[in-house]
């Protein structure tokens, strides 16, 4: 289908002059980002749904969490330890991609979700350091499941575009060391492969009407990739999970924005885990850019990709 209609409305906002400074700190540039991300209606974060900050222990420090929780949950239930994106170097726990969804799923699922605040590649921190804070999340996560009134086999890791990337090469740490392999993994518009594959010729027909700030170039991606592995030579499997042997991966299940430069890669990690026996299960959101979990589900696709995530966590795994 087209560009969402709503979102073809909102991407008007954003100058089209490729001379533009996009720097979203730049307090000129808050009123365009606050209409842009102008959804079709107010929202208000499910009443259903108790919100706790916490911190866990890390070997770089403390890791800040947020915990939601369905009220009224009973007996053990699945959880989902969840993490942001924002290019390694943005994002947190109060944004959209992360308060909203985490909110959200625990509703919608009965899950409890632990949302990461893992430390972003800025001032001098690289890879390993983000990945070492969402393993160590993970294996809190794990190890307190009694404590948290989790059933230890229901327990799923996910995240949205670089949280994405965090989660998968969780997956092919612990399953290298040994350690708690997750139920499900959950992916929302990865970013798993450099370079990335390119997208076919119809979504590119669409994206070039887009502005750049919406897009991820080569360059984009090659910098983002530089900035958090400090290289782009010889990048290991935890950077880039796609290079990652995929068997024993846990069941997962893929989100893919339609119009975004990283569908492609979201398609080609489906057909790998297809390849070696993991099931899989992929959603392409109709109309959708990349990062659409960072609106509300006011737009009813984003509802409806919050649906296919709790679906798999109601399941306890996708297969």
């Amino acid at each position: 289908m087209p560009l969402d209609p709503h979102l073809a409305d909102r991407v008007r906002s954003i100058p089209t002059d490729p001379a533009w400074n996009a720097d979203r700190s730049d307090p000129d540039n808050a009123r365009v980002y606050a209409e842009f991300f102008t959804d079709p209606a107010p929202y208000e974060l499910p009443l259903s749904v108790d919100i706790r900050d916490d911190v866990v222990p890390g070997p770089h420090g403390p890791i800040p969490v947020r915990l939601y929780r369905a009220v009224g949950a009973s007996g053990p239930v699945p959880a989902l330890l969840w993490n942001h994106g924002g290019g390694f170097v943005g994002g947190d726990l109060d944004m959209n991609e992360s308060h909203v969804v985490g909110a959200e799923l625990a509703a919608r699922s009965g899950a409890l979700v632990v949302a990461v605040g893992y430390r972003l590649a800025n001032a001098g921190v690289r890879y390993p350091v983000p990945l070492e804070d969402v393993e160590a999340a993970w294996l809190w996560l794990a190890a307190h499941a009694d404590d948290l009134g989790v059933d230890a086999r229901r327990i799923a890791i996910g995240g949205g575009s670089a949280g994405a990337n965090l989660a998968a090469a969780t997956v092919v740490r612990v399953r290298g060391n040994g350690g708690p392999i997750p139920a499900a993994l959950l992916l929302a518009y990865p970013a798993l492969h450099f370079p990335l594959p390119s997208v076919d010729d119809e979504v590119h027909a669409v994206m070039t009407t887009l502005p750049r700030v919406l897009r991820a170039p080569a360059s984009a991606v090659s910098a983002m990739f530089a900035n958090y592995a400090g290289r782009l030579s010889d990048l290991p499997a935890e950077v880039i999970p796609g290079n990652a042997p995929l068997e024993g991966f846990p069941a997962t299940r893929i989100l893919i924005s339609e119009y975004d430069d990283f569908r492609p890669s979201g398609e080609l990690f489906a057909e790998q885990l297809a390849e070696v026996a993991v099931p899989v299960e992929t959603r392409l959101a109709a109309g959708m850019l990349h990062g659409h979990l960072n609106r509300t589900p006011t737009l009813p696709e984003v509802s409806r990709s919050l649906d296919f995530f709790a679906e798999a966590l109601r399941a306890g795994t996708t297969a």
